[in-house]
């Protein structure tokens, strides 16, 4: 496994733990469907949050999270919907971001809830 694949995989254990830690329920990781993941689908009691994860290490590049662009979030959204359909989730749905980010002190973990809308049309 290359090794950013290995530190993508390390950042959404920590992310599933961060969430688990905040009283989530974790309902899939990695979810696949066709051309299409979603990273984590969670759940609470009145809705079900899609979270894609961003990992980096150091500060060199740009912040992960703007590494979620337009067409990245479409392809969230159309998977999304996708997963919606085929599990009749009858929840609303919520698009959250989580940064991994390693540096010289270790990991800092940083949610963005409702880091996204979907997009109209």
């Amino acid at each position: 496994m290359a090794s950013h694949n290995t530190l993508g995989a390390i950042g959404e254990k920590m992310a599933c733990d961060f969430l688990k830690r905040k009283g989530y329920a974790i309902c899939h990781t990695n979810w696949r469907s066709g051309h299409y993941e979603l990273d984590i689908i969670a759940c609470s009691d009145e809705e079900l949050i899609v979270v894609e994860v961003k990992t980096r290490s150091g500060d060199r590049y740009e912040s992960p999270e703007r590494a979620v662009d337009e067409r990245k979030i479409r392809r969230i959204v159309y998977a999304a919907d996708h997963y919606i359909r085929l599990h009749d989730i009858p929840l609303p749905v919520r698009f959250d971001i989580i940064t991994v980010i390693r540096d010289d002190a270790g990991f800092q973990i940083d949610h963005i809830p409702d880091a996204f809308y979907p997009p109209l049309g």
